[in-house]
């Protein structure tokens, strides 16, 4: 019955503003222009649908972080774009992948960082390391004396909250193997953090250029060894859950190769094989929606393929 009011509730913030909605290839865009929320901050969502949406089908659900740059270069900061809808049209086209519906969960601006960043791994360090690494990124606190990550909240917010609403209002396959979740930098972490603490919920995660420093890359980093030790005892059962990362080696992703290989003696060490599990890595590519765009039909075609 909760569940139920809720979604009657948040159907009154589904008012559109025509001009700021992205552009696509193909298929439609249902604005949420301001989305309630009793765990985090309002946010504004995109549902991506793909042409000849009809609800005499169930459609595969993946819910993206960062939503204002799945689609349209022409909309964002620094006119770049994933244009993930170009891809999945042509992939659905050519039967590569299921049908499925995109929800892309715009990200909370200046809250980004502490909205994306695993929470219990964070609590993992010791006060010294977590005092050392405020000191070395100022410029990440926020009106705080200390960074406070918030990321629990927000996955309540994805599952108890936005899903709900999406399974309402779309036909959509409820089950584990057909909601995927996905993301990159900040928003692979995410994501990563959201299927090891809902692997009821989401059965497979897409995470790009994972930023395993979680701040600025700084000398003696205990960052990544504290997402390593989550993963040790958290991460999902490898027979009903797929999981794919990818690199590359220019701009941010320079610091990731180290990290990365540790975490695939993790994944290897928890009984991940390739049928559910891969790391690609990509010479010359750099942080950025361009390198992105360019390769993610890789997961999609993974962990979205035909059974």
């Amino acid at each position: 019955m909760k569940n139920l009011f809720l979604l009657f509730f948040v159907t009154f913030v589904a008012m559109v503003k025509a001009q700021d909605i992205p552009k696509v290839s193909s298929g439609t865009i249902d604005r949420i222009e301001d989305f309630h929320s009793n765990f985090i901050d309002n946010r504004r969502i995109d549902v991506w649908l793909p042409e000849n949406y009809t609800k005499e089908k169930k459609y595969t659900v993946l819910y993206m972080q960062d939503g204002q740059m799945l689609f349209d270069p022409a909309t964002t900061w620094n006119k770049q774009a994933w244009e993930i809808d170009k891809t999945i049209t042509q992939l659905i086209s050519d039967k590569k992948i299921k049908d499925c519906i995109i929800v892309g969960i715009w990200n909370g601006g200046k809250v980004r960082h502490a909205t994306y960043f695993p929470q219990k791994a964070f609590n993992l360090l010791s006060e010294l390391d977590k005092k050392y690494i405020e000191e070395k990124n100022k410029n990440y606190k926020t009106d705080t004396e200390k960074f406070e990550p918030n990321s629990d909240n927000y996955l309540k917010f994805l599952v108890q909250e936005l899903k709900p609403y999406i399974d309402f209002t779309y036909s959509t396959n409820k089950d584990i193997a057909n909601t995927i979740i996905g993301g990159s930098s900040m928003g692979g972490l995410i994501s990563l953090y959201a299927i090891c603490e809902y692997p009821q919920v989401f059965g497979a995660a897409i995470c790009m250029s994972t930023h395993w420093p979680g701040f600025s890359v700084i000398e003696n980093n205990p960052v990544p060894k504290a997402f390593q030790n989550y993963l040790k005892t958290n991460l999902p059962d490898a027979k009903n859950h797929k999981i794919y990362f990818d690199y590359g080696n220019k701009t941010l992703d320079e610091s990731y190769a180290e990290h990365q290989t540790e975490v695939d003696k993790i994944m290897i060490s928890k009984g991940f094989s390739p049928s559910n599990w891969m790391t690609k890595f990509f010479e010359g590519d750099d942080h950025s929606e361009k390198a992105w765009n360019k390769r993610v039909h890789l997961p999609l075609e993974f962990i979205l393929q035909h059974n």
